[in-house]
């Protein structure tokens, strides 16, 4: 009976237990379908106001800088060559790579002995000829000498035939008188045609032997010549490079045996398209004189020089596009040819235009101008150039102007055309002073952070020393630029 009893107040519990489950989730359902149904009450929606940086556009001047990257050359290059073969006797001892000579200096002399001895007969068959020279001369003052003496005496021989002729005449004189003196006339007159001969063959003979001394002296000047070509000298003061020969060593005709480069007398090659090439002609269809400064990094520090532009190529070149451009360096302390460089040209200046950051101009060449009410509005502007975090665009113009209007500074994917926004940097006094550079800030250095920098300076021999004396007049300063000094101890690894 207990166990019946038991068995029915469990089942009436579990009864009532699932009962009340079913009217717990009935009335939950009651409860969703009211809450679904209801209407839903709506608040009043407020406008996002957007926060943005604005560049107050002011039409001005500006000078365009355009970026290449280019080679530096010289402009004076020779290749040293033998002139002659043989073996060298004698090397100087600047004549390793990298050695500095002066002109004129003598680099390398090439055994003469053989070019010696040949002077040596030069000169002697140049005295012969001389010698042979002079007795002509002798000899032609002899038979000059000869003829003026049958001359004179043909002349003697006509007078007597005149006076014999002449006494006949008169009847005193015979016919073979006359005879006579006809006959020793002619053989007078015979003589000195013979005389006249030798006369004639002893100038010829001093022709032949001016003509012998002409060609003694040629010969004599040529070996001379060779003999000079067995010493090789700078013809300009520079450095050599490529060097290839050793004292003691064979050396061929026309063999190759360095290269002398002026440092001096630099340039730079670079690449430009011919939209920039365009850029830089003048009203005559030439190239323009520009500034442009190069500059080289050398651990960590900047090598700039300062040069003009010169001529561009005469071709293009086969398979390649735009120009080559070739400028002269003013002054090229530190730099080596074959160093690559970074060029930076100065183009004419543009008026009427104005620089803003490249963040608030996009792909399509829109801006969002900030209106009166505070709202965006898309702007369509011309874009002259881009250069680097810069663009410079048409502020006024036949299109439209944009002077005094603002901007915004960087464009995001959460401001566009029809947006209320709020300049955040108007409570400054010049809206664009947020697009201006700040100056380089300077540090001031405790005695023992300096004395460690200057130390790593003085010990960095890859440094050039126009560039090391830079660096250390400006640690020596008081106040040192905050740039150098980073750049400094990032090589020095702290």
């Amino acid at each position: 009976m207990n166990f019946l009893r038991r068995s029915l107040v469990g089942l009436f519990l579990l009864s009532v237990t699932l009962g009340l489950l079913a009217v717990a989730g009935a009335s939950f359902w009651g409860a969703v379908q009211e809450r679904m149904n209801r209407e839903a009450g709506s608040r009043p929606a407020r406008e996002r106001v957007a926060g943005v940086n604005v560049v107050l556009i002011e039409p001005g001047s500006a000078v365009p800088v355009m970026t290449a990257f280019g080679e530096v050359l010289s402009e004076r290059t020779l290749d040293i060559r033998a002139t002659v073969g043989g073996r060298i006797v004698e090397l100087s001892g600047k004549f390793t790579e990298g050695g500095s000579v002066e002109a004129g200096e003598i680099l390398a002399r090439i055994d003469p002995v053989n070019a010696e001895a040949a002077l040596e007969n030069a000169r002697t068959d140049l005295a012969e000829a001389e010698a042979e020279l002079a007795d002509a001369e002798r000899a032609l003052v002899l038979a000059r000498d000869d003829q003026a003496a049958a001359e004179r005496q043909a002349a003697l021989r006509a007078q007597a035939l005149t006076r014999q002729e002449s006494l006949r005449e008169r009847g005193v004189g015979s016919a073979a008188a006359v005879e006579e003196a006809q006959l020793a006339a002619a053989s007078a007159d015979q003589a000195v045609l013979s005389k006249r001969q030798a006369v004639a063959s002893a100038q010829s003979r001093v022709d032949v032997g001016r003509n012998g001394v002409s060609r003694a002296r040629i010969a004599l000047s040529n070996a001379e010549r060779n003999l000079d070509d067995h010493e090789i000298r700078a013809s300009f003061t520079g450095t050599l490079a490529d060097v290839a020969v050793v004292e003691g060593g064979l050396v061929a005709s026309n063999e190759l045996m360095a290269s002398l480069i002026d440092p001096d007398a630099l340039e730079v090659s670079f690449r430009l398209s011919t939209a920039q090439y365009a850029r830089l002609l003048g009203d005559d269809g030439r190239l323009i004189p520009a500034a442009m400064q190069v500059r080289l990094d050398v651990s960590g520090l900047d090598l700039v020089a300062e040069g003009t532009l010169d001529r561009v190529s005469a071709a293009v070149g086969e398979g390649q596009t735009g120009r080559v451009i070739f400028a002269d360096l003013s002054e090229s302390a530190g730099f080596r040819p074959g160093d690559f460089v970074t060029v930076t040209i100065e183009e004419p200046a543009l008026e009427g235009v104005a620089v803003v950051p490249a963040t608030a101009v996009d792909a399509a060449g829109t801006v969002l101008v900030l209106n009166a009410e505070e709202r965006l509005e898309l702007a369509q502007v011309e874009v002259l150039r881009r250069q680097g975090n810069e663009v410079i665009i048409r502020a006024e113009g036949p299109a439209g102007s944009l002077a005094g209007a603002h901007i915004v500074a960087e464009r995001s994917p959460l401001v566009g055309p029809g947006i209320r926004a709020r300049a955040l940097n108007l409570d400054r006094e010049d809206a664009t002073d947020a697009a201006q550079p700040t100056p380089e800030e300077l540090v001031e250095l405790s005695p023992e952070r300096r004395a460690r920098l200057i130390a790593f300076i003085e010990g960095n021999n890859r440094m050039p020393a126009d560039a090391k004396e830079r660096v250390l007049a400006q640690l020596s300063q008081d106040r040192v630029p905050a740039s150098t000094v980073e750049r400094i101890e990032s090589r020095m690894g702290g």
